[in-house]
């Protein structure tokens, strides 16, 4: 239960953060200002998706600020993309977190391994299992266990047998 408690209270402190973002005061204007300007390599006022292809997060987002779809960010599309891409990356942290509680229910549930035996970091969908187990068995049970939780697209086994 306090898990997700946890993962309401992030993900209702993260909305308040954008939601902050769009009421930005003008010190924070100034640094998203110099973030643009950083990003626009060639100076000429505008950013394409060649100068911000190094950060890959930004794909999704830019397609979105981008409303007059000629393939280049204002300052004031800029913005919007970095809210959409922050919002974006609170969520999925949110749905790691909630991930992560899901397998650790599981774990305790099937196995009744103690959280602090085995510990569950998740990443994009991706699960690593760590910790001590008990024997080869609990070690395999545990993968399987892990690998069946809904949402999980990857374990990575680094348990260790006692």
């Amino acid at each position: 239960m306090k898990l997700r408690q946890m993962a309401v209270i992030l993900v209702a402190s993260s909305a308040g953060l954008v939601a902050s973002a769009a009421y930005a005061e003008p010190n924070e204007m100034k640094a998203n200002t110099g973030t643009f300007r950083s990003l626009d390599r060639n100076g000429d006022g505008y950013l394409t998706r060649n100068e911000v292809s190094h950060i890959g997060s930004y794909t999704r987002s830019f397609d979105i600020a981008d409303e007059n779809r000629d393939g280049k960010l204002t300052p004031d599309e800029f913005i919007k993309s970095e809210s959409i891409r922050e919002r974006e990356l609170a969520g999925a942290y949110a749905a790691d977190t909630a991930l992560t509680a899901k397998v650790k229910a599981a774990l305790a549930r099937e196995l009744e391994l103690k959280s602090r035996d085995v510990h569950v970091e998740t990443d994009k969908g991706r699960v690593l299992l760590s910790g001590w187990v008990d024997s080869n068995a609990q070690q395999k049970k545990a993968y399987q266990v892990a690998s069946r939780v809904d949402g999980v697209k990857l374990v990575k086994d680094g348990m260790t047998v006692r």
